[in-house]
């Protein structure tokens, strides 16, 4: 699922007269409730478990349910809960609950064996996964590897048009399998898309069945990290009934994973949700608790008040106008900490005094102009971290002293050395921009930032907003915008290699400022080659080295969650994709 982030922020209240231009009085605070939180973990290495430790490792420590229900806030899936169909949080947290993948995220993001026993390469390329026996869907069907051939085949068919089929992109076939050439129309009474001509193929060669409870997954080329993204919801598996009526099947999903539907029509649409343990789970997400309940609030600001009065147990989002109290209005039980959303700005080298050295100098010099820590204080009331390199400090492989990192800090002096350099190679003119869509919030961080790059360069900065997130992605896409403009990345999965190959590999998807370094993309290669996950971070390290000299975008900061729980539940952590770990929270007696 990733993510161009659209709406950030909502902002409030606050004050900010160091970061006015030249002494105006702007006065800002912001919140943002998008976005998670980790540390990932190992991954294939040779012969040996490709996804991590499997140490009966859950965040929590095990305990018995206590049977209270945990009443947590929701919002109304967008689709009905297939997985290879949800891509948003809504409906993502009760896909997370309902079924097991082949492993999952801990609080820190590292992954975890789950229905898989293991999965393991020699050559990053081609795995064999085994699963745990004795595994079965709520319906009484058994979890084969047919359950998740069959699932994830569908998930990339293009004619069953899943919002999440490009997952499967790495897998061999996959081309064939989702491949169209011309749209023939609108899609038929069962949701089938119409291609033509129709695919070549119905499944991907890469998947290869063994046994009932052994399969291979081979890849076009080798991807060290690839076990890392199994626990996305796209790779869930399905009972074989899903496939009669899918979309019967997403109103009353049969899932394998540690909570099930309380009963048929247990999804009460714009209202709620209620699931109960599974009592045939045999996982290390243990529920310890009688059950979720998800209310579909529309706003945070009714649920937050549900939540002061102890109606609701665990928010996931603070209202913006709480923010700069919520943390004495929960003593002991809010959270503010980093997620896996890492914020940005590009100038493209196409635009005039940006390309090669002076461009360079240019951006390095913009990016010490920035008083980060100002900002994230002042205008986010904290629930900002500086950044100190491309990708987040929830992420195994994340970096406070990269080589370069300076030029993510504040100094005046380095920037005006950095830009009068600039300027010895072509003298600057004009005005230079940050553009933001005006519908996300953005406003008061970008003039701030505009304020202390015009402030600390003593040239003309300011914002440039557009109406909407989509007319500002239309002429980013387009290559139409001039000027900077504002970026960001929520991971799908948590690894370093997925917050920097698709924004900045040469041609990449997301790469919207169009860098393109030779040496960048060969060390991206090597890292996606390398034998572990551990080693192939090295090579990332190098390859950040590299952005950090030439800013083909220029990090500002990760985003952090923001939430709290009531005074009825104990055991409440929030985790690297900034949902709570429902399973392990209890209720008090």
């Amino acid at each position: 699922m990733k993510r161009q982030l659209s709406v950030v922020t909502a902002l409030v209240a606050g004050a900010a007269l160091l970061l006015s231009a030249c002494g105006s009085d702007s006065k800002t605070t912001s919140s943002d409730s998008s976005g998670p939180a980790a540390t990932g973990s190992s991954a294939a290495g040779t012969e040996s478990s490709a996804a991590g430790s499997d140490a009966g490792s859950s965040s929590a420590a095990p305990a018995e349910a206590t049977g209270g229900v945990i009443l947590a806030n929701g919002t109304e899936p967008q689709n009905p809960l297939i997985p290879s169909n949800t891509n948003e949080v809504g409906g993502g947290r009760i896909i997370d609950n309902i079924f097991a993948k082949l492993v999952y995220y801990d609080a820190k993001g590292e992954t975890h064996m789950e229905a898989a026993e293991s999965i393991e390469t020699t050559d990053s390329k081609t795995f064999t996964v085994k699963l745990k026996a004795g595994q079965k869907f709520t319906d009484g069907e058994p979890v084969t590897s047919a359950s998740f051939i069959d699932a994830w085949n569908f998930g990339a068919d293009v004619t069953n048009a899943q919002l999440s089929s490009y997952f499967f992109d790495p897998i061999e076939g996959f081309a064939d399998v989702n491949y169209c050439e011309k749209d023939a129309g609108p899609p038929d009474k069962k949701g089938k898309a119409t291609c033509l001509p129709a695919p070549k193929a119905k499944t991907m060669s890469g998947l290869k069945k063994v046994d009932d409870t052994t399969f291979t997954i081979t890849l076009t080329e080798a991807q060290s990290d690839f076990p890392l993204r199994l626990g996305y919801s796209a790779f869930a598996p399905l009972p074989t009934s899903a496939f009669k009526d899918i979309k019967a099947f997403g109103e009353n999903p049969v899932g394998n994973g540690p909570y099930m539907l309380s009963g048929p029509g247990s999804w009460e649409h714009n209202v709620k949700i209620d699931l109960v343990p599974n009592p045939d789970y045999t996982g290390d997400r243990k529920p310890q608790n009688g059950g979720l309940t998800f209310t579909f609030y529309q706003a945070y600001e009714a649920a937050y008040s549900d939540l002061q009065s102890n109606l609701l147990d665990v928010i996931d989002g603070i209202p913006p106008g709480s923010l700069t109290s919520y943390e004495t209005d929960l003593p002991g039980r809010s959270v503010n900490q980093p997620a896996a959303v890492f914020q940005s700005f590009t100038v493209p080298a196409r635009d005039p005094h940006f390309s090669g050295e002076e461009g360079n100098l240019r951006r390095q010099a913009i990016s010490m102009a920035i008083n980060r820590d100002e900002i994230t204080k002042i205008i986010f009331s904290g629930t900002r971290t500086p950044a100190s390199d491309f990708t987040s400090p929830v992420i195994a492989g994340w970096s406070d002293s990269l080589k370069g990192a300076d030029v993510l800090k504040f100094n005046a002096d380095g920037a005006k050395k950095a830009w009068a350099a600039a300027n010895a190679i072509s003298p600057w003119d004009g005005k230079f921009t940050i553009a933001y869509n005006s519908d996300g919030g953005h406003k008061e961080w970008v003039d701030a930032v505009s304020n202390s790059i015009k402030n600390t360069l003593g040239i003309d900065a300011e914002g440039k907003p557009y109406a909407s997130f989509a007319e500002l992605r239309t002429q980013v896409t387009d290559r139409s915008i001039e000027g900077g403009f504002r970026t960001g990345w929520q991971a799908d999965y948590p690894s370093v290699s997925n917050f920097l190959g698709p924004i900045y590999k040469t041609g990449a998807g997301s790469n919207d400022g169009d860098y393109s370094n030779p040496e960048f993309d060969k060390l991206l290669g090597e890292g996606s080659a390398a034998k572990t996950v551990e080693e192939g971070n090295k090579f990332y390290e190098q390859a950040q080295e590299i952005l950090l000299k030439e800013l083909p975008a220029i990090p500002l900061w990760y985003s952090n969650v923001t939430g709290g729980f009531s005074t009825n539940v104990s055991n409440v952590q929030f985790g690297w994709d900034s949902q709570p770990i429902y399973y392990a929270i209890q209720k008090k007696a």
